[in-house]
């Protein structure tokens, strides 16, 4: 299913590390919309149409997307706490899309928010909550924030900053 250079890296560096436990370089093919520019990357495994896994970075900590993507896939199968580790026979299984992130920047006002178009970040103090946009059953400003704060461990009536981002979903 997967067509686009994001998710065909990211299935290549799932594999090769639930096969092999080798990370990958970076291919020599890869597009340089991948080498030349860094950004937060969210890898999101579905099976079967269910979640499987999905870990990201809202802000770049690789040197480039490529790298972001591979770092971020290997964690998405392996380290989500919320599911064990991805097995060898499930990779044929795996729907993979790759997200990547525009630059967060502060709400000043939640009439700025739609669910389906931003992705949030809520955070309070030190912790910090992320939802990506257009997630099924998420369809209202307030559930998202919600959903975030929970998501963060803060707690009804502690003070928070929201930022809003978009995505680029690539398949």
């Amino acid at each position: 299913m997967e067509k686009s250079p994001h998710a065909k890296l990211a299935r290549l560096a799932i594999e090769e590390y639930i096969r092999n436990g080798r990370i990958i370089d970076v291919p020599d093919d890869t597009p340089s919309e991948l080498t030349e520019n860094r950004a937060g990357v969210f890898v999101t495994l579905h099976k079967y149409g269910n979640l499987r896994g999905c870990i990201g970075t809202f802000i770049p900590t690789q040197r480039n997307i490529a790298e972001e993507i591979i770092r971020n896939a290997i964690a998405a199968a392996t380290e989500d706490p919320r599911f064990p580790p991805v097995r060898e026979s499930e990779l044929p299984e795996l729907e993979i899309s790759v997200d990547v992130l525009s630059e967060p920047e502060e709400v000043e006002d939640i009439e700025e928010l739609d669910p389906k178009k931003y992705g949030i970040i809520v955070e309070s103090g030190f912790k910090r909550g992320l939802l990506l946009p257009d997630i099924e059953g998420v369809d209202t400003v307030d559930d998202q924030i919600e959903i975030a704060k929970r998501k963060a461990g803060i707690y009804p009536g502690e003070p928070i900053k929201i930022y809003k981002f978009t995505v680029t979903r690539h398949y």
